[in-house]
């Protein structure tokens, strides 16, 4: 089969639908497939290798690359997708195109694919538009421009053969947009256990690690007004390691403040991962409620392999709190109870058993439900690339 895929971020960006994708990439390389991915330059989080992936044809937007500003952000994405929609209509037509959503509404060029030459549509719904949008208050709800987004989305959705939705709670979010759920499959993002490896637990404080991006849909009010309180507690540290939106301004409020007890570093390479997980005790995934079901944070399963409780600040119906639940691998607080948290870590701080073990169900849950051969087997069949004999094996 001729495979497309199309994100605006592939190999070797280390933006999580990147790795992603490129994880996905080479499965359906190894199972025989012709890949073609089309992305653009890969500078997002400090990436400047554009050696192409071994056996995946990779053709990349010569126009502007992503910028986190407004203005550049809104051209870096118009250049990309005029650039996927051409090059989609050239050489051979594909046998099956998947679509991301960076940018939004890039299922359009797999609407116009399928229609204009055949093949099936799947997308790969990372967040959820122009819900996120109106969940960050950048839309008005009922705006003629919010209308106009939606209908265009759900145009794409109507027509797809099946969409990819990252938990439960997008799922229910896509069945508000009338989306019928024999067309939807829940596939968890992942992380791969042989790259991300259990760690014995540091020695000295508590410390609660951030790791990636800070982003737009990320709380930060919460874990301010906790550090904040906790400031004269040398039993707990906090550490950020990544960038995103938020990342300036929570370190410019760090030392405002004169929060010492916090650290601060920059994006870690993949390889590199493992490593960094393993310097915290907890890791620390957090997420405005109101975008619960347009967004599900990757991070969560990283942090799973590496044998690491989660802690969570977010909706109790958000995927994260939900995993906390099942498997017993965390702890979960809502949005604004900075005081159930100091409470909860100044517990934790003298209770190293409680978080060892909560670690072990981490890691335990995270091989038997998260691993990247699970997801990636998920989406091969799914989307009909598995081979039949594996296919009905599986």
């Amino acid at each position: 089969m001729r495979i497309l895929l199309l994100n605006q971020f592939f190999y070797p960006d280390t933006a999580a639908t990147s790795q992603l994708l490129t994880d996905l990439a080479r499965e359906l390389v190894t199972q025989g497939h012709e890949v073609v991915a089309i992305c653009a330059q890969g500078d997002y989080a400090s990436s400047r290798d554009l050696t192409a992936l071994p056996s995946v044809t990779i053709i990349r937007s010569a126009l502007l690359p992503f910028s986190h500003s407004p203005c550049g952000r809104l051209a870096s994405y118009a250049g990309y997708f005029l650039t996927a929609a051409v090059q989609s209509l050239r050489g051979p037509a594909p046998d099956v195109v998947l679509t991301l959503t960076t940018p939004p509404l890039l299922s359009l060029v797999g609407t116009l694919v399928k229609r204009w030459r055949g093949g099936r549509h799947f997308i790969w719904e990372m967040d959820l538009y122009p819900d996120v949008a109106v969940d960050l208050g950048v839309f008005r709800p009922q705006s003629p421009l919010t209308k106009l987004i939606g209908a265009v989305a759900d145009y794409s959705r109507h027509r797809a053969d099946g969409i990819l939705a990252l938990g439960d709670d997008m799922q229910e979010r896509l069945l508000g947009h009338q989306v019928p759920a024999s067309r939807i499959q829940v596939v968890h993002n992942w992380a791969d256990r042989s790259e991300i490896h259990p760690q014995a637990f540091p020695r000295g404080p508590l410390t609660v690690h951030y790791s990636g991006n800070l982003g737009l849909a990320h709380d930060t009010a919460t874990i301010q007004q906790t550090m904040l309180k906790l400031a004269g507690d040398e039993h707990i540290h906090f550490t950020f390691a990544g960038g995103g939106p938020q990342r300036k301004a929570l370190q410019a409020f760090c030392e405002r403040e004169g929060l010492s007890r916090v650290t601060f570093r920059p994006y870690c390479s993949r390889d590199q991962l493992s490593s960094s997980l393993a310097e915290g005790h907890l890791g620390l995934v957090t997420q405005k409620p109101e975008t619960t079901g347009s967004i599900v944070p990757s991070k969560v399963y990283g942090i799973m392999a590496a044998g690491r409780p989660l802690l969570y600040i977010g909706s109790h119906r958000a995927t994260p709190a939900r995993i906390i639940e099942r498997f017993g691998c965390g702890w979960s607080v809502e949005a604004g109870e900075s005081d159930k948290l100091v409470e909860l870590l100044t517990r934790l701080a003298h209770r190293p058993n409680e978080i060892s073990e909560a670690g072990e169900r981490a890691r335990r849950a995270f091989v038997d439900h998260f691993d990247r051969r699970l997801g990636v087997d998920a989406i091969t069949t799914f989307i009909g690339a598995k081979p039949q004999r594996a296919a009905a094996s599986a």
